[in-house]
């Protein structure tokens, strides 16, 4: 049991934290551990964009043995720090930190601690998972021309299809030129101005509506520390950009976030192209795992050379405040499983959702 547990925010973490917070992360045998949702950098940016930002600094024995990052909202019902746009979550626990949940949540005045991203690492709160999501990764351990030796072997007629669709690019729109890691602001407004009208078209919800995203994106975008880096990657035909994707990495983990293409140019399948030049630099800039992040998409099983697991579900301490969280959200949860259940709802869930989205955009 660990002997004590202080709850600050984020901005109350002292250098010796932020130290201690990187050697567990680093230090963990999962390499997926690295990724820089779970840094203490990325926990601090949105604690300068959300006030209810939190950490939970656990000590045992006299020794930081590790960090719980989440947000506390009313009745105490809590979330990932990052929730709604992390691709991963949980706690930075040293291995043999021992540490009971309901605890935990009283702790940090918690009723509830929902989660959507789950690290399959995260054995503290795996016991209260209620579903399993494939994350699909890239190893690029070995380097890149072993990666397309493997995809040339695994997807042959799919990498064919993307050089030969370079090709035709360069010759009918423009000499391409890729920039990896670029710090163009005009390019990145672009790139949000694509993804936000996605969003809208397709009726999903749109983050960047929401101020401290937009200003979360913005801090993120200017940040160059190693355990978390904003990535912009840009792809232009002649002077015209057609496919961005702006992304965080730490040392060794590269995190997908937002990819985007112009529309103008589907044909030429502009976003493959761009991940095909994203994988190279990343793996030639040190980067040894590209985690695409949980949900189903083609282009992501053609890159793919394996999957991690991802969860989401609750953890709930007893009282009134985790009986009104179960009232709240559990009508929700029991919707989105049973679209899962019987996946012939799944194709009218979508076409709902676009209907809904076209309606909006006709509103505009």
């Amino acid at each position: 049991m660990a002997t004590g547990i202080d709850v600050v925010h984020p901005s109350e973490m002292t250098p010796a934290d932020l130290v201690r917070w990187n050697e567990l992360q680093t230090t963990a045998p999962e390499p997926a551990a690295a990724n820089p949702f779970m840094s203490a950098r990325f926990t601090q940016a949105v604690g300068r964009v959300r006030p209810d930002a939190r950490v939970a600094i656990l000590r045992q024995g006299g020794e930081r043995a590790g960090y719980f990052a989440h947000r506390r909202g009313l009745w105490g019902h809590g979330r990932p720090v990052g929730a709604g746009v992390s691709d991963r979550q949980g706690a930075v626990l040293h291995p043999e930190a021992s540490l009971d949940t309901v605890r935990l949540l009283r702790a940090c005045s918690l009723s509830a601690w929902e989660f959507d991203h789950l690290g399959g690492d995260q054995r503290l709160f795996l016991p209260h998972a209620t579903a399993r999501f494939a994350s699909p990764v890239v190893d690029l351990a070995t380097g890149f021309a072993q990666y397309e030796d493997r995809l040339r072997v695994r997807s042959r007629g799919f990498l064919k299809t993307a050089r030969a669709q370079e090709r035709r690019m360069s010759r009918q729109l423009g000499p391409l030129r890729f920039v990896h890691d670029t710090r163009d602001r005009a390019a990145l407004d672009t790139l949000l101005r694509w993804k936000s009208a996605q969003y809208r078209r397709t009726g999903r919800r749109d983050p960047f509506a929401q101020p401290w995203f937009a200003r979360l994106v913005d801090l993120l975008a200017d940040s160059s520390v190693p355990e978390c880096s904003g990535v912009l990657s840009a792809l232009y035909a002649g002077d015209r950009l057609v496919a961005a994707h702006f992304g965080l990495r730490s040392r060794t983990v590269f995190s997908c976030w937002f990819p985007a293409y112009d529309r103008v140019f589907g044909t030429y399948s502009p976003g493959r192209v761009l991940y095909l030049r994203m994988i190279e630099a990343a793996a030639d800039s040190g980067v040894r795992l590209l985690d695409f992040g949980r949900g189903d998409a083609p282009y992501k099983d053609s890159f793919k050379t394996g999957e991690l697991s991802v969860h989401e579900g609750v953890v709930r301490a007893p009282g009134p405040g985790a009986t009104l969280h179960w009232l709240r959200r559990e009508p929700i949860h029991a919707a989105h499983r049973l679209v899962r259940a019987y996946p012939t709802l799944k194709g009218p869930a979508l076409r709902t959702l676009a209907a809904m989205g076209a309606l909006r955009m006709r509103r505009q």
